[in-house]
């Protein structure tokens, strides 16, 4: 128990030594086990897990030592240390004095600090570091986690998310951190961001996507009891939407997120009210950020009922407008292994170069390295339309999304026949999931052996279709950097993918079924791809069981 009792001699917070020397005394080694065996490392999208004492939670000190780290990192990669770093928060449970002791070790280690003037979406920070210049920037947010979940985001200094050998250099040096200097805002280091900043933001988006003349489009928006309530309405009354209802019982922020059980707009149910209240208020779309902004959820008005949209037909759609206004020798699109081969297709047709990367919105940013990304989506909600934010964007992608919706409407169309069209051209590409959680302190381990297992005795056949080709992810492929998790393709007909979560204890696996266009209709297309996707969705939770 050495490392339990050097831990509470370092930890700051008085209540969360006291917990630990309770178990301590109490000789509750399962309850120490899980706040201690696995630490919280750098995951897809930096620090993410339960607010507790002990290295596996958030925490005051697993905060200290994670920036402690980030400095030890700016050093040793020579970053200049007076270009500052932006420090962010959202309105989760811990966020505010997480942010603090952020800033507190900052100032004290002599870093100039650009402080967000209080909680705010999570792209404002990627946008804040690129347009500033500044050496890095860090957001204690957990994106769409469960409510007793916060986070640390730590993005370099081109805006996007740091990702190896980075990640593990501040790890590094978070593990041999000591007690720091804390400074404090009254010194010259430190200084809000100034209201201009915030204000060209709201001015590059709103022009960028501007709806000339306004609009009778009715919307119905609700951030899901995040930060992006009082933005994304400043956003819409800007860019010409004048018919926005909101969902009154989530607009404010509210870390206990009382209306969900899970904050995250892929969820079911997670839309429910905003469909209720789009019924009221005629509205012929939904629009929702998860609770740090940087997720978008839609659903559309189909005949008087309502279609949640995937990730995937999302990012097409986005795509089908985004891509006429690209030039081809300006920069590129990107998706993930995990995401809809859907993209590829339509990037080719309209000859924009485009790149397939690992998960995680930290590799979509960056492309291919060279040039710079125009647009990138994951299915799993998250979108980039635009340079100026190197990670994805919500608030952007809403209204980008939006503009395509309010053109189809004087057309007469929607936002489904757009995607009617998008099939119709390019197949149809079925997609869909299974997750499955892994509870208690054995959690990591558990999924660990499912996919070792997977590995070492893949299956020859999924709902009746062959699996043509298993890769180990493990070992690269195609150039991409080694990570857990197998690729199987289905032949001609599409493929799975099996990998851990970054952010959460689950096991997920990314299904597509492709059908090449023929003359059947839609309708008998699809009915097709969903009883492929449906056998091979059914035969993958039995061979995956935990």
């Amino acid at each position: 128990m050495t490392s339990v009792r050097e831990w509470i001699a370092g930890d700051p917070d008085e209540v969360d030594r006291a917990t630990l020397q309770r178990l301590l005394d109490e000789g509750d080694e399962e309850e120490l086990g899980r706040r201690f065996e696995a630490p919280l490392s750098f995951g897809t999208a930096g620090l993410r897990g339960p607010v507790m004492a002990g290295p596996a939670g958030m925490n005051r000190y697993t905060v200290r030592r994670a920036t402690q780290g980030v400095v030890a990192w700016l050093e040793e990669t020579g970053a200049d240390l007076s270009s500052g770093v932006v420090v962010g928060r959202d309105a989760r449970h811990g966020s505010e004095r997480f942010n603090d002791e952020v800033v507190g070790v900052l100032i004290g280690a002599g870093v100039k600090v650009l402080e967000m003037p209080g909680p705010m979406p999570t792209p404002f920070v990627a946008y804040c570091v690129k347009v500033l210049d500044a050496a890095a920037g860090i957001m204690i947010t957990a994106s769409h986690n469960p409510p007793q979940d916060n986070g640390y985001k730590l993005y370099g200094p081109e805006g996007s998310q740091i990702i190896p050998p980075n990640d593990k250099i501040v790890e590094q040096h978070a593990l041999v951190a000591t007690q720091p200097h804390l400074g404090s805002r009254e010194s010259t280091l430190h200084q809000f961001i100034g209201e201009d900043v915030l204000e060209s933001y709201y001015e590059h988006f709103a022009q960028r996507f501007v709806v000339h003349g306004g609009t009778g489009l009715r919307i119905t928006y609700t951030p899901l009891h995040g930060v992006g309530g009082e933005p994304m309405m400043r956003l819409f009354r800007d860019a010409g939407y004048r018919r926005v209802a909101v969902v009154d019982q989530q607009f404010a922020p509210d870390g206990d997120f009382p209306t969900l059980p899970y904050p995250n707009p892929e969820e079911p149910g997670a839309l429910d009210l905003a469909m209720q209240r789009a019924d009221e208020t005629g509205s012929a779309l939904v629009v929702a950020n998860d609770p740090d902004a940087d997720r978008l959820g839609v659903a559309v008005n189909a005949h008087g009922g309502w279609r949640i949209l995937r990730g995937d037909e999302i990012g097409w759609l986005l795509a089908s407008t985004l891509l006429d206004e690209m030039d081809p020798e300006r920069g590129l699109v990107a998706t993930t292994i995990v995401s809809s081969t859907m993209l590829e297709k339509m990037a080719r047709r309209a000859r924009i170069p485009f790149v397939s990367t690992l998960t995680g919105f930290k590799w979509i940013a960056r492309g291919d390295g060279v040039r710079t990304l125009r647009f990138g989506y994951e299915e799993a909600l998250g979108f980039a339309v635009d340079p100026l934010v190197a990670d994805k964007d919500g608030m952007s992608a809403a209204l980008a999304l939006c503009r395509l919706a309010e053109r189809l409407s004087h057309e007469g169309k929607s936002l489904l026949d757009q995607l009617d069209q998008i099939e119709h051209d390019f197949g149809v590409h079925a997609g869909g999931q299974v997750s499955l959680r892994a509870e208690g302190p054995q959690a990591s381990e558990m999924i660990r052996d499912v996919v070792a297992r997977l590995r070492s005795t893949p299956p020859s056949t999924l709902g009746g279709l062959d699996v043509s080709e298993v890769v180990d992810l493990a070992k690269g492929w195609r150039g991409l950097m080694a990570t857990d998790g197998i690729y199987l393709r289905l032949g001609d007909m599409g493929r799975v993918v099996v990998r851990p979560s970054g952010t959460e204890p689950k096991l997920k696996a990314y299904i597509e079924v492709t059908l090449a266009p023929d003359e059947r209709r839609l309708v008998e297309q699809r009915a097709e791809a969903s009883a492929y996707l449906r056998a091979v969705r059914d035969e993958l939770q039995r061979v995956l069981k935990l």
